[in-house]
Parts: C-alpha cells; structure tokens; sequence
C-alpha cells in the first residue's frame, strides 16, 4: 500500500518519512488529482439549492487528500530535493495548474458560487469572510472569461507553473553546483566561526578542507571580512549571477516569457498590466500608490547611500586600492567602518547569538506572550538536521513545529514558514504541523552554530510566521 494513501499512525499525525519513497508520489498524485475532479464534478452536478454548506464548504474537503501528499512532496522539494523529485516537479507544475484551472474555471461550479453569494444567507463572519475570499479566487481566475479566452488562460496558467518551477530549479542547480576551494592563505582575516562554517562546507560537499558555498550564512560573512579583494570579487559576481551563468541553468529566457505570459494573463483578465492585477487585492491596491511609497524613501535613501560610498572610498583607497567602489567592497569597508567608528565587532556579537539560545529564546518569547510551552519530539523526518516539538497550551496540543535550520546543497536558498498539514475545524479540529526552513551556515560537530544579528532576526521572524500558522 502507497504510504501516502493511508492514514498514517504516528505521533500527532507527522508524515512517515521514513516509509515515504520518491517513487510513491506520482501514483498518489494521480489517485488524488482523480478523487479531487470526482469531488467538484459532484459538486458542481448537485441538484439542491446552492448553499455554503453543499458548496462553499464542500469545496474546502474536495483536496483534502492532494494537499496532504503536496505537503509532504513541496516541503521535500524545497529543503531535501534531488534528481528525481525536480523531474516530478517539473512533471507537476502544469498538471496542478490545470487542476485548478479546470476548477476555478468550472461554469456551473461558478455559478453556484455566486448562487451563495447572491442568496445573502445568514454567515457569521469567518463564514463570509471565506465566501469572498472564494468568489474573488474564482473571478481573478477567468470564471467569466468565456471561449477562445478561457482556453487560452488555462493554457497560459500551465505554462507559468512550468516556468516558474524551471527558474526555481536553475536558481537551486547554480547554488548546488558552485564552490570555491579556499587555502590556508586564503582563509587570512575571517573569524573563526566563518574558517568552521566553509570547513563544514567542505565536508558536506565530501571534500577536505575549506570551501566557500553561495550560502547566504557564508558567503556574507566572507564578504564582510576577507581582505582578499580578489576573492571578494569571485564570490560576489557568482552570488548575484545564480540563474544567470548561461548553459542549461540560465534564466535568461525563462523571466523573459514569464514576464510576456503574465502580460497577457492580465490583458485577458481586463488589466492593463500585470502589476495591476497582482495588486489589485493588495493593501496598496495599484502600482502607483506603491510607487509613491518606493519614492518617499528613494531620495532620502540615495543621499544617504552617496555618503557613504564616498566615506567607505576613502577607507578603501587609504588601504592603497585605486578606482571604484566595488559591490564586492561594500560589506568589508562598511565592517571596517564600524568597527573605527562604533568599536562595533559583529565577530565578537557573535558569540551572544548561538542558534540553541535564540531558539530557546524565540519559545519563551511565545511562551510569555501565548502561554505556549515546547517539548520535544523524538521521531524520524526527512532530514537529520530537522528538529520536532509538540506546542502545548497548558495540557492542550497546539500543534506540531518543526524546525530546519542548516543550509546543504540540497535545499534551496533563503528563510521561510510552511506546513505539512494546515489547522482546520471545519470537521473537527485538526492541529497543524509547521517548520521554519533557514539557511544559516552549520558549525563542526561539537562547536556552537553562531549566529549574526541578521540571523537571529530571521530567526524570529520566521517563527513569528509559524505562531501565525
């Protein structure tokens, strides 16, 4: 029996991962694709009167069963991919698009949404709220687009999944493939903290040694602190050029059909440009107030940039460099600067922020402001540098948090907040189970992970995203 398929026994419910194979996922998806059409086929063929209960509410159980394989296939896609998940994700993209295309698109499944939103029935508040939320999914979708229109937005729909998956993976393949060997001599001025974290690097790429990743917790600190000029430079132009090296990786092509695609989507939609229909149920609601926004600080923002080239030049061309400031000399000349100016070291900050401290802190901060509490959780998951904990409220389960913290080739780049199961009530209550994905460079085994103030920052912040969850 696919694992997937099945109700799975373990502590709070957490996906059995180590059951779990990277063949499982494309038979589970396809049982789950056809259970979800079967489920709004019957909805949108339903003979009673149109009401949130036989519609709204129906619709929110249609995909119970592709969201509970997806959470599992995109969390292991962002933070543990390999070959064989990028190919079924490519494979995917399209097909979950059409999916919800044929959906969202679906005219007497629309018209009985507007059939609830027209009969005015009695909703307490979170009620209406989701029926809104519903009737605008549909109609930014293309329910009232008819014919030739509504062919080609699905069309449309498909090909920007594909694209965007493809840029993604591009990104990920040129943060996977790049690293640069360093030598004793080149470790010259780095902390010592930043000497273990590329020694660790090196290890997990199965190397001796020291290397530097594009991780953004090594690659930073290599910026802020090597006096190598030269190596700053190589770093640097391959940070920024992810997805844009050329060969088979290269971007290039794949932003400028997503940026043509989008186009025409907000065309079909009724919109003179994407910007204004991505906007539209935004805060800012049009590209003119968020311009406006952007300019207010634009000016302010570049005077005070220019200050600083000019104070950072100096610095630079006192260490007897000629010509210009560089975007590679920015972090290191700012670094120095601080540490004339403010006796500011971030290396010595350091110590002050190691992950289990900030961990511990960021759950007694929630555990002051909620009256949360965490325990630990000792179950397999998809990868070893994963860590669970049950969330209480006094003696009430709250939810399960999983916490990943370490960059690897594996896992793409950046900080973020997901779950493999969402908190419902909608058929009694179901707790979620959320993770906080960072990326911050790993220490050797027995040494403390230290963190910079960035770091603990987006530590916190992505935690304050999991207490929303």
């Amino acid at each position: 029996m696919n694992p997937l398929l099945v109700d799975w026994k373990t502590p709070f419910g957490i996906p059995p991962f180590q059951s779990i194979s990277d063949a499982d996922f494309a038979p589970a998806f396809e049982e789950a694709f056809a259970k979800g059409r079967a489920k709004i086929d019957s909805i949108s063929a339903n003979s009673a009167k149109p009401t949130f209960a036989n519609t709204i509410a129906e619709m929110e159980r249609a995909d119970h069963l592709l969201e509970k394989i997806g959470g599992v296939f995109f969390n292991l896609t962002g933070t543990d991919s390999n070959e064989k998940l990028e190919f079924l994700e490519r494979d995917l993209a399209p097909k979950f698009a059409a999916y919800s295309s044929e959906t969202l698109m679906n005219a007497a499944l629309f018209a009985r949404v507007q059939a609830v939103v027209d009969a005015k029935e009695n909703l307490d508040a979170e009620q209406a709220r989701v029926l809104s939320l519903y009737h605008r999914m549909f109609v930014r979708a293309g329910a009232k687009l008819k014919g030739a229109k509504k062919d080609r937005l699905k069309t449309i729909m498909e090909r920007l999944a594909s694209l965007g998956t493809t840029f993604s993976q591009n990104v990920l393949a040129d943060e996977r493939e790049w690293f640069l060997d360093l030598s004793e001599t080149d470790l010259a001025g780095l902390p010592d903290d930043v000497i273990a974290s590329t020694a660790e690097a090196a290890k997990e790429r199965g190397k001796n040694g020291h290397c530097l990743t594009l991780s953004r917790s090594i690659v930073v600190p290599f910026l802020q602190f090597s006096p190598r000029r030269d190596l700053r430079e190589t770093a640097f132009k391959a940070w920024v050029a992810r997805g844009a090296n050329g060969g088979k990786s290269d971007n290039s092509a794949t932003v400028a059909e997503t940026l043509a695609v989008r186009q025409e989507r907000a065309e079909l939609l009724g919109y003179a440009n994407f910007a204004q229909f991505r906007l539209e149920p935004e805060m800012a609601r049009t590209p003119d107030a968020v311009r406006d926004m952007l300019m207010t600080v634009w000016e302010p923002a570049k005077a005070q940039a220019l200050v600083d080239e000019e104070i950072l030049s100096q610095r630079m061309h006192a260490d007897g460099v000629n010509g210009d400031l560089e975007p590679w000399d920015w972090r290191y000349y700012s670094e120095a600067r601080r540490k004339a100016e403010f006796d500011l070291d971030e290396a010595v900050l350091k110590p002050y922020f190691q992950l289990e401290n900030m961990i511990d802190a960021s759950f007694d901060c929630a555990t002051k402001l909620f009256g949360l509490s965490f325990h630990p959780i000792e179950i397999p998951l998809y990868h070893p540098d994963a860590r669970a904990w049950e969330v209480r409220k006094g003696d009430r389960h709250i939810g399960v948090f999983i916490g990943d913290y370490f960059a690897r080739s594996s896992k793409r780049s950046g900080a973020w907040c997901s779950r493999f199961r969402a908190q419902s009530k909608l058929d009694g209550e179901v707790r979620p189970i959320v993770t906080n994905i960072c990326n911050f460079a790993k220490a050797p085994d027995g040494q403390p992970n230290l963190l910079t103030y960035d770091d603990a920052r987006t530590l916190f912040h992505e935690f304050g995203h999991a207490l929303h969850s």
